[in-house]
């Protein structure tokens, strides 16, 4: 796994010594690396613009190195009996029936009643895609509206459950 501040380092030897793009190399971006110290870092701008994406690349570098591994982005081994399932469904795209699905276990499983973020915990998808569901569902008559008597979150009310 390639750290950030190792990168932020090798990016720092390029005013101390000449040598552009060595952040590149260490995150296996060979082709641009060679391309850097051809060039002195695009004539310095190539390099300076780096200094905002080393994060973007760090991370990008060990995503890719995680599934050459066979883990998730979670460090979760996607193979074996002990895969959790969320983490199987989230490699996978989902279809919004199979999410409404996911969503009216979840409520089933919590009397009914699913605010976004309960239904973000539950399925694991995205605050976006549970709240587009749940006002799809709504819209469509399956659940109603309504607020937590405690906290006055909208909670959406599976009324068939």
């Amino acid at each position: 796994m390639n750290n950030k501040a190792v990168a932020y380092i090798l990016w720092a030897l390029w005013p101390v010594c000449g040598l552009a793009g060595l952040h590149r190399f260490y995150n296996k971006r060979y082709t641009s690396g060679c391309i850097w110290i051809l060039t002195f870092g695009l004539f310095g701008v190539g390099q300076i613009i780096d200094l905002f994406f080393i994060p973007d690349m760090v991370e990008e570098h060990n995503v890719a190195l995680q599934a050459k591994l066979g883990m998730s982005p979670y460090g979760v081994p996607m193979t074996g009996s002990n895969v959790p399932a969320q983490v199987i469904q989230s490699q996978r795209p989902r279809t919004a029936d199979q999410l409404m699905v996911e969503l009216a276990k979840a409520a089933h499983n919590n009397n009914g009643r699913l605010s976004v973020t309960q239904a973000v915990i539950a399925t694991g998808c995205t605050f976006e895609e549970a709240e587009k569901t749940l006002r799809a569902m709504f819209k469509s008559g399956y659940v109603g509206l309504g607020n937590d008597p405690d906290s006055g979150a909208v909670v959406y009310e599976f009324v068939e459950l």
